[in-house]
């Protein structure tokens, strides 16, 4: 589908997993930073939801363009409730994007906040694209990858720097990686919102999404209006891709930022907008339509 245009505009075919590269809303999952789409550690007793649990919710559609022009339109649906949250992303191809592909797919994922920490529990993905399947099932734990199902496998190649059960340690799904929160509710439109490394895994490779703070922007007309945090981003491979490919290359020093707006909770940050430079032109995935609600209750089970 439109990844496989996105994925000559993104190098995707060295640095990422075929589902990436041809279809799937992994586009949401690094691209919640760069195929969007959000840091395990703790658990055990701290993820008990209490018995009357603040209910968060967003529902976004988000326009996704190369050099001005519409190729995508993705969909976002996350819930918060108590600690636990749970969301799904879904992509199809809009504008000319209709034109040369019919591809689609979706994530969904589910876990937990721990502090400023998230702490993921499960995470699927699957698309169908070029007459291809694409599944990735990942169970997660502590801030691990415990297991995971994928399809297809990579085909062996010597170059490639193989993905071990170190890389799987401290490492979160893509879609997870979209959910951003602070400490304390001051620093969620400061420098601390940016402050953090994002270690992602997304069943073929492992890398990191590095932010640090550019500033704030005021955005309205769009189902929120308000302060967005500004950030720059940065892709880092770790495992999993060939450093010898020109795309890694690039993607390793392209410019990249990514706007976060609260999500209802002033302490919970999702992504706005993110923009990529790339070789063909800019990537931009922009939220189109937000439907914020962070002011409801609910009663959860102990």
């Amino acid at each position: 589908m439109l990844l496989l245009t996105l994925r000559n505009i993104l190098g995707a075919g060295a640095r990422t997993p075929p589902a990436v590269r041809r279809g799937g809303f992994e586009v949401i999952g690094i691209k919640s930073i760069v195929r969007m789409a959000v840091l395990p550690f703790l658990a055990g007793a701290l993820l008990i939801t209490p018995a009357h649990a603040k209910k968060s919710t967003v529902g976004g559609v988000y326009s996704i363009s190369i050099a001005g022009f519409k190729v995508a339109r993705g969909t976002l649906s996350l819930v918060m409730q108590g600690n636990a949250y749970s969301a799904k992303v879904a992509m199809a191809p809009a504008g000319i994007g209709t034109l040369f592909s019919t591809g689609k797919g979706g994530a969904e994922a589910s876990g937990w906040l721990v502090g400023s920490k998230v702490v993921p529990s499960k995470y699927r993905m699957a698309s169908h694209a070029a007459n291809l399947d694409f599944y990735v099932n990942l169970n997660q734990g502590s801030g691990n990858i415990r297991s995971m199902e994928v399809t297809p496998q990579f085909k062996p190649n010597a170059e490639r720097i193989k993905v071990t059960n170190r890389h799987r340690r401290n490492a979160m799904d893509p879609l997870s990686a979209a959910l951003m929160p602070v400490r304390r509710a001051k620093d969620s439109l400061g420098p601390k919102a940016c402050s953090r490394k994002l270690p992602i895994f997304d069943g073929w490779t492992r890398f990191d999404i590095k932010l640090s703070y550019q500033g704030t922007k005021e955005v309205s007309g769009r189902g929120y209006d308000g302060l967005v945090v500004v950030c720059k981003a940065k892709w880092v491979p770790v495992a999993g891709h060939r450093p010898s490919k020109e795309s890694v290359k690039y993607m390793a020093k392209a410019p990249m930022e990514i706007w976060l707006a609260p999500m209802g909770r002033d302490n919970v940050l999702v992504p706005y907008r993110i923009s990529i430079a790339t070789k063909n032109g800019r990537l931009l995935v922009e939220a189109s339509k937000l439907n914020i609600d962070g002011n409801g209750s609910d009663r959860a089970a102990r």
